[in-house]
């Protein structure tokens, strides 16, 4: 394992998520806009974007501060939209679970969907890389959207500012909850908890702090998980009899 080879991996995850840079871009842009429009100054609204760093979190939270909903209701809510990367970290453990804990720590902060995807991807195609050359290639997959991120956060939040009130931009945040839904409804399980959820959300909407939001994820994520097995069982009967 060489030094240019780990470097050639870094580059290679570079390479691999520049266009997703087209995504945080606008995403990060977006939220800069939001968290100004919130009532976060720039350095807050980066300050948010460095401590979260995570789209989706960062969206749910702004939104029910918004909403002056108590910190604990926020913390929790944001918690729960982010738990696949629980599942992500799982996943990743046997290809960088031998790298020193310093670089683990950078990795688990690091660790979003489009680094995760790419990542497992090139760890299954290059079996003959270690753990030095896949910890490179992972960091890669975040040395163009990570600064892209940032860099949109602050251009959006000092953009922000200057847009007046009588633009009001409230309806653009449930919008960018469904750009962000949409592509996520790959298998029937994924339609069966989004539908669940939504559902839900409607008489829960009547909930204080928002509670809401919390129990229709639940639901949610019960109702997928309930439909997964119920898939599985059925292709697997329709196998057997084939």
């Amino acid at each position: 394992m060489t030094i240019s080879t780990a470097k050639s991996a870094f580059w290679k995850g570079v390479r691999d998520s520049a266009p997703f840079v087209l995504v945080s871009g606008p995403f990060g842009l977006l939220f800069g806009v939001l968290a100004a429009e919130a009532g976060l100054n720039v350095l807050e609204a980066m300050s948010f974007s460095l401590a979260v760093f995570a789209g989706s979190a960062q969206f749910t939270a702004l939104q029910l501060m918004q909403e002056h909903t108590p910190t604990l209701i926020v913390l929790i809510s944001a918690l729960a939209v982010n738990l696949r990367v629980a599942m992500y970290s799982a996943s990743l453990t046997p290809y960088l679970g031998d790298a020193p804990l310093w670089q683990r720590a950078c990795a688990a902060y690091l660790t979003v969907d489009q680094a995760y995807a790419l990542s497992m991807i090139e760890f299954e195609r290059r079996a003959e890389w270690g753990t030095r050359e896949r910890m490179a290639y992972f960091f890669g997959t975040n040395g163009l959207v990570a600064p892209a991120w940032m860099a949109a956060t602050i251009t959006g939040a000092l953009v922000g500012a200057s847009i007046p009130d009588s633009l009001g931009l409230d309806f653009v945040l449930p919008i960018a909850f469904l750009a962000m839904i949409g592509p996520m409804l790959r298998t029937p399980a994924h339609v069966v908890a989004c539908f669940t959820a939504c559902a839900v959300s409607l008489p829960a909407t009547l909930m204080p702090y928002n509670l809401g939001l919390i129990i229709a994820g639940i639901a949610g994520m019960m109702a997928g998980a309930q439909a997964e097995v119920w898939f599985e069982r059925k292709s697997a009967a329709a196998e057997a009899k084939q």
